[in-house]
């Protein structure tokens, strides 16, 4: 004869609920695209030389990105539109006004 199983609920026990913590959700954050127009070439190339102006003295890339608040990809294009028109050159691997 086959056997009834039977199922008893067992009370919960109760606990305290401790609050979850929540974790930090990692973003990838994207890089900004640098928009290559004349304007904006042109922009970029006053920041440089409104740097190097204020400075007086002969500046490193990544200084000239710090002093004018620009990304180094944006100093560089800036940079080349003022070498173009002989505004800036490079001595010693720092560059200065002409």
């Amino acid at each position: 004869m086959a056997e009834k199983k039977t199922t008893t609920k067992k009370a919960a026990a109760t606990k305290t609920a401790e609050p979850k913590k929540e974790t930090a959700k990692k973003v990838a954050t994207k890089k900004a695209a640098i928009v290559l127009n004349a304007e904006n070439a042109g922009f970029k190339a006053g920041d440089v030389y409104q740097a190097l102006a204020a400075a007086e003295k002969a500046l490193t890339v990544k200084e000239i990105a710090k002093a004018a608040k620009i990304s180094e990809e944006e100093t560089l294009l800036g940079m080349g539109w003022l070498f173009k028109e002989g505004k800036i050159v490079e001595a010693e691997s720092k560059i200065t006004l002409a």
